[in-house]
Order: C-alpha cells, then structure tokens, then sequence
C-alpha cells in the first residue's frame, strides 16, 4: 500500500493550488498552513527548486476524535496534501494515506476514522481530474 494517492492535471499551479483547497473544504477539510518549499529553500539554503507547496488540510470534528481516543496524534496532524509543479503545464496533487500512515499506532478506535478520513481525501484527488 502506497503512502499517499495523486494525481497529475493540466493546469496553472496558483490555479490548481486554489482548486485543491476548495476540492479539501467539499470533503470537509480546511486549510490551517500553506508551505512554499520553493520559497524556503530559496531562503534558507540559497538553491532553486520547482515550485512546490504543502498544504495542511485539517478537518476539525475527525482531529478531534483522533486526539480524544490517541493523545498523540497530533505528530500526524494535519493532513498533507502537496501541489508540485512538473512543467510542461502540469501539476501533480498528492495526498497523504491516513491507512498507512497510522499502521503503526496499536488503537483499533482510529482504524474507522483512518478509513474515512482516506476515502475524503481519495474522493478530493479523483475529484481534480
């Protein structure tokens, strides 16, 4: 099972960055950091990179009934959801896996919510096509 779930589209990268937030709050997700990569390095270690952004997508109500049955989930909140530029005029949007990324934790309660949380974010991938 892969660690996240993409897609690659046709389209402007502001633009796309803008339609994937909006395809994250009709599965319920709001957007509570932006990270510009590109920007940081650029930054912080003076090299070029492609663009590239990391939103955090949050849904509150499924955060918290995580953090009520498993205290320290909050190392795997928000979700991340990557918009990478791959030129040509294409952009790939990535997300992360909920089901994988919670294998680890022994808590059969956050199996149902993982499940859910991945069909949300699955459903938002397969909606930017």
């Amino acid at each position: 099972m892969d660690y996240y779930f993409s897609t690659i589209i046709k389209g402007n990268f502001e633009i796309v960055i803008e339609q994937t937030t909006e395809a994250l709050k009709t599965e319920g997700f709001g957007i509570i950091t932006t990270i510009n990569i590109q920007s940081a390095l650029k930054e912080k270690l003076g090299v070029d990179f492609k663009k590239y952004t990391v939103l955090g997508a949050c849904n509150p109500a499924f955060a918290y009934k995580a953090l009520q049955s498993e205290e320290k989930i909050g190392t795997m909140l928000p979700c991340n959801v990557l918009v990478i530029d791959k030129g040509n005029g294409t952009t790939e949007v990535a997300a992360v896996n909920p089901l994988v990324s919670m294998m680890d934790i022994q808590n059969p309660d956050l199996e149902p919510l993982a499940v859910e949380i991945t069909e949300k974010l699955k459903r938002m991938i397969l909606s930017l096509k």
